[in-house]
């Protein structure tokens, strides 16, 4: 299983074969979001929603044999690609592992740039969620 570190690495390789070419980089992003797990409808409540989003993201996680696993869904395809990218690094990893995490793709691939203040603010709260799931595992893990 790859580290958090060569999966950011494997990221940045990809988004680095598109240049800069914006539109298909975006167009790629959204593809990504076709790769999302299947949520489970009933999940799709309020409770699950991540807060700070300007779309809808529900996010859900379980623990599994020490590490975290996550689902997530979104009403729009660009915002799903960024929860999937969020996933592919995060995903079947120790809390450990989560908490610690230095998610440096972002800026590697020029994130900011192509999603614009909004979006940047809703992958910020994506993050926060996905961190604060590692430290309730975590906790509960160490009690």
């Amino acid at each position: 299983m790859s580290s958090i570190a060569a999966i950011q690495d494997e990221i940045v390789s990809e988004f680095e074969i598109l240049g800069d070419d914006r539109e298909s980089t975006i167009f790629y992003i959204m593809e990504l979001g076709g790769n999302l797990a299947d949520f489970p409808e009933e999940e799709q409540k309020d409770e699950n929603l991540i807060k700070g989003c300007q779309s809808k993201v529900w996010l859900i996680a379980k623990e599994e044999n020490g590490k975290v696993r996550y689902l997530a869904d979104s009403n729009t395809d660009i915002t799903k690609g960024l929860i999937s990218l969020l996933i592919r690094v995060l995903d079947n990893k120790t809390p450990e592992e989560i908490i610690s995490a230095d998610l440096n793709f972002i800026d590697r691939i020029g994130m900011g740039n192509l999603i614009g203040s909004q979006r940047s603010n809703g992958l910020a709260a994506m993050i926060k969620q996905m961190k604060f799931y590692a430290l309730a595992f975590q906790t509960k893990l160490n009690a």
